[in-house]
């Protein structure tokens, strides 16, 4: 739907991020010890990246963005591929990200299994669950994953490939695994419930929130610019990207 174009910008654009990005592949360390010394650094091709991080790591709290979404709702891909992704790419170090796979999806129980039913059919409910798998196996790790996902033209026919493209020693079988055991039905439980505490209650997707507030103000300003409102909302020294920009109005919503 977004083109393979901006999916190859993706790709070129993570493997030259920061240290604190998670989206070097290169090297045998996680990318919490990225920056633990300069052999690790080199190994991994991010020295001069760490050598800056270390000049301007954050000296206040982070903005904290969640994103309540669907798998195949169009505003969200939207939001999710033009907005959330680039932004936090270009300032990892100022903000964090949470996404939450449920949106406007229906939850029933039945003798200590949850069944759902999903705003755009079996496909999606099938989306979020493997979404939310792969958070749960991957960590942060899984956003290039989901990004790839997201981008391209049929989410579900994307979703193994992606995982090969950037996790191989990660199997399908394993992501499947979860998708259809009970961890993967407790793990969109979790979902169901923290989608539901919302409050105020959600009226669409995708359904913003920012420091674990949501307005009509901040949900605008994200759809408008989520890059100028987390640069916005820092209360620390701007990183330099803050100086550079990036917009790319997003207004579309699935309705509740």
């Amino acid at each position: 739907m977004f083109g393979f174009n901006l999916s190859v910008l993706f790709f070129a654009v993570v493997s030259l991020s920061k240290c604190s990005g998670r989206f070097v592949y290169s090297c045998k360390y996680p990318p919490s010890q990225w920056c633990d010394s300069a052999d690790i650094a080199a190994e991994c091709g991010v020295l001069e990246q760490c050598a800056k991080f270390n000049v301007t790591k954050p000296n206040a709290d982070k903005v904290n963005v969640s994103l309540y979404y669907e798998s195949l709702c169009p505003g969200c891909r939207g939001f999710l591929v033009m907005q959330l992704v680039p932004t936090f790419i270009m300032l990892s170090d100022i903000m964090n990200i949470d996404l939450v796979p449920y949106g406007n999806a229906q939850e029933k129980e039945d003798q200590g299994k949850y069944t759902y039913v999903c705003q755009h059919g079996e496909d999606e409910c099938l989306g979020n669950m493997i979404e939310t798998c792969l958070m749960n196996k991957l960590g942060l790790n899984a956003l290039p994953v989901i990004f790839c996902m997201e981008s391209g033209a049929d989410v579900l026919k994307a979703a193994q490939p992606c995982l090969g493209v950037y996790f191989p020693e990660v199997t399908w079988d394993s992501v499947m695994e979860c998708v259809k055991g009970d961890q993967g039905n407790k793990l969109m439980h979790e979902n169901a419930v923290k989608t539901s505490s919302l409050k105020p209650p959600h009226e669409y997707v995708p359904w913003i929130t920012i420091n674990g507030e949501h307005t009509d103000d901040l949900q605008d300003k994200a759809m408008n610019s989520l890059f100028s409102l987390v640069c916005s909302l820092y209360k620390g020294e701007k990183p330099p990207a803050c100086g550079q920009g990036l917009q790319k109005k997003t207004s579309n919503y699935c309705m509740n």
